[in-house]
């Protein structure tokens, strides 16, 4: 009894340190999005979305991380493991606070480029750090990310390749779609190249100082 007790302990602290790691996250984007220099790629697509439909970023992205669980279990078929549903309530809380944080800087305003590129900065560096408590918790990943993990798990490619192809491709699609409805480039700039090289590098150097901290194993 002792031992379950500690189990279960054990899962909330690292949930707990997941809906953290998505609340640095979302506002990440939502800062990103203030700096209107692009977002990161995994945001570019809601983005775009929401520039030409009703839909707000948070609802788009949530509609965006269904079609990625559906995606995955129709790669992985019968290895699909249903845990893995968990995605689903980790997209809507992930897509509400995304619209709560583009509410909550909305007050902030900027005169001229450089102080764009700060939002930018700030925006890469709270996505990076939510990414690393997101691998840190170690329970579930986001849908983008599951993807990624499922098609490399039918196809001999490293993640690491495959997670920069997929970025491509959603920045890709997110550039179709801007021009097709609304006739311009929006939400793919200079940000979401910085974005594309940055959030990955400060994540892994923060990854090497949260493996100071050791969590118990489920």
């Amino acid at each position: 009894m002792i031992k379950l007790n500690k189990l279960h302990i054990t899962i909330l602290k690292r949930y707990l340190l997941l809906l953290v790691g998505l609340s640095i996250m979302a506002f990440g984007v939502a800062f990103s999005i203030k700096a209107s220099l692009g977002t990161s790629p995994i945001s570019s697509v809601p983005y775009v979305v929401s520039l030409f439909t009703p839909l707000t970023v948070g609802t788009a992205t949530i509609i965006m991380h269904c079609v990625f669980i559906l995606m995955q279990i129709l790669i992985l078929r019968k290895n699909y493991h249903p845990i893995q549903l968990m995605q689903l309530p980790v997209a809507f809380f992930f897509g509400y606070l995304t619209d709560f944080g583009v509410w909550a800087v909305q007050g902030i305003s900027y005169n001229a480029y450089w102080q764009q590129w700060i939002l930018c900065l700030i925006g890469i560096l709270l996505v990076a750090i939510g990414v690393s408590l997101e691998v840190k918790a170690g329970v579930v990943v986001l849908a983008g990310e599951g993807v990624v993990l499922a098609i490399c798990q039918v196809i001999p490619v490293k993640f690491g390749y495959m997670k920069v192809g997929f970025d491509v491709t959603l920045v890709v699609i997110a550039c179709v779609l801007s021009l097709v409805f609304t006739h311009q480039l929006q939400g793919v700039r200079e940000g979401t190249v910085a974005a594309a090289i940055m959030v990955g590098l400060i994540a892994k150097q923060l990854g090497k100082l949260l493996n100071r901290w050791k969590l118990e194993e489920i």
